[in-house]
């Protein structure tokens, strides 16, 4: 079963698809994580994906695209996550062409809808452990009393230099301008599965699975 993640930043997409990873053992694609990789690995993809980064120019939908085939003609056990992808039409129109083509479909697009103001809200207040990555939130998800992180027990937890509001409405913009007409998009393929994007972590993962049960029977 292939999904899409759709939602604006901070809205949960990674902390659901690595539940997802856990609970289902879906393999999460997230463009970035894949792109570093290819350029670690040496193969030919690798070396174009090096040579566009050096240049300092952004990597083509071509280029992103090729790394997705080649990922999903691995062994996809439970199915894929697309997290951050496709971000324009023009990619969901390749990654529909590219699914079409491997034999495989996409069971639905999940998305995360959220209030703007709650979600910057929110935003401003999150941190990570600096050992384990584990997400806290001084709203949602405190850091425990003792300081410590619950997953790895570390003591060192740090926030991202852009999470403040200016920097979230700048990305929020450009999530409006380039990734929104998505919705609509999915929504006429029948595709589009919202969900609150706001309620509690573990009432989001129960309303995802929720989903997915439903489109797997």
């Amino acid at each position: 079963m292939n999904i899409i993640l759709l939602g604006p930043p901070g809205a949960g997409k990674g902390t659901q698809a690595r539940r997802l990873v856990a609970e289902r053992g879906m393999i999460q694609l997230s463009t970035g994580d894949m792109l570093r990789a290819a350029r670690k690995s040496g193969s030919e993809m690798g070396r174009r994906v090096a040579e566009v980064m050096d240049r300092g120019d952004l990597v083509t939908d071509e280029i992103v695209i090729g790394l997705i085939e080649e990922r999903l003609k691995d062994d996809h056990g439970a199915g894929f996550i697309f997290d951050g992808f496709p971000r324009t039409l023009a990619q969901a129109d390749a990654l529909g062409e590219l699914l079409a083509r491997l034999g495989q479909k996409l069971a639905c697009v999940i998305e995360m809808q959220v209030d703007d103001e709650a979600l910057v809200a929110r935003i401003v207040a999150r941190s990570t452990c600096a050992q384990c990555g584990e997400g806290y939130n001084d709203i949602a998800k405190p850091i425990p009393a003792d300081g410590k992180c619950e997953k790895c027990g570390g003591t060192q937890f740090i926030r991202r230099a852009d999470d403040n509001e200016e920097s979230l409405k700048q990305r929020l913009m450009e999530y409006y301008k380039k990734t929104s007409p998505l919705i609509g998009y999915y929504y006429c393929k029948g595709k589009l599965c919202p969900v609150d994007g706001l309620a509690d972590i573990d009432e989001v993962a129960a309303s995802i699975a929720a989903l997915l049960d439903q489109k797997a029977g």
